[in-house]
């Protein structure tokens, strides 16, 4: 019998390699599936590394002189990974804490960073209320990310940076349906009220404009605080419409000076969208 001659896998191409960055792990890369399993660049993973890459270049600036960051809702902990191999990785210091309610997650993260040697990741596995307080991570922390969490977790990742001082805040907020549920609930009142009710008479409207208010109540929350604010686009990561970029740093002047008409507004906007329940929310 002849004997099967199978072709022997090929390395990676120097043009695979060229596009990594020095140091790269590529076995995280495998795992996050931007790498295929024999190492492999192809047209949807080569996607993926410039979306990886993409948002990097918006978190990278923020992490000089970062001695913690913290995920919050950190999930499978991909975004926690990445900035550990392409930042943390290289130098003595720095930790990265991922908070999960899903202990699974938590414990498989656990593996994956002890599989790739990466001693300064930690998970917790503890609610988001559990975390204002837990013991296990600093008063004080210098970079605060979420990426996708869902609803009023933004809202709880925010709340968190404030409760520990953070410096920076990176958010991409999703699928934000509080404020579009309570609008909705007010309908009939507000049509009454005022013709601005217009712009969220239909359904459509109304899961767009709650979303759209959402982000701009976050927004003036976080400058009532003293922090500056920019907002811009994400594009492309996980192919999703919700790719808000919401980027917060601590005001340097002042020592973290709020604006000054930045929790007014806020009021100002809850009154004429007839939703100031939410101000627990959005003007502490």
């Amino acid at each position: 019998m002849n004997e099967i001659i199978r072709p022997m896998k090929k390395p990676n191409s120097p043009a695979d390699i060229a596009e990594l960055r020095p140091g790269q792990s590529i076995e995280l890369l495998k795992e996050l599936h931007i790498l295929t399993r024999d190492g492999k660049l192809n047209q949807d993973t080569r996607r993926k590394l410039k979306q990886v890459y993409h948002l990097y270049q918006f978190i990278e600036p923020l992490l000089d002189g970062a001695n913690i960051l913290v995920d919050h809702g950190a999930g499978k902990s991909y975004l926690g990974f990445i900035l550990y191999d392409l930042f943390f990785k290289a130098r003595e210091t720095g930790e990265i804490v991922g908070i999960e309610t899903r202990a699974e997650l938590v414990e498989r993260s656990r593996e994956l960073a002890a599989r790739l040697d990466f001693p300064r990741m930690r998970f917790l596995a503890c609610t988001v209320e559990d975390s204002f307080t837990s013991s296990e991570l600093p008063e004080t922390v210098d970079v605060v990310t979420a990426l996708h969490a869902c609803n009023t977790a933004t809202d709880d990742a925010i709340r968190f940076a404030l409760t520990r001082n953070a410096q920076h805040l990176v958010l991409v907020p999703c699928c934000q349906a509080e404020v579009a549920a309570t609008m909705r609930a007010k309908k009939n009142e507000s049509l009454g009220q005022t013709p601005l009710s217009e712009l969220w008479r239909h359904p459509i409207h109304t899961r767009e404009l709650g979303s759209h208010l959402t982000n701009v109540l976050r927004c003036l929350l976080l400058e009532s605080h003293g922090y500056d604010v920019t907002v811009t686009e994400l594009v492309g990561w996980e192919h999703s419409m919700k790719n808000e970029l919401i980027i917060a740093s601590k005001r340097n002047n002042g020592g973290g000076k709020p604006r000054k008409n930045a929790r007014e507004r806020a009021e100002a906007i809850l009154r004429e969208f007839n939703i100031e329940e939410l101000a627990p929310r959005f003007t502490y």
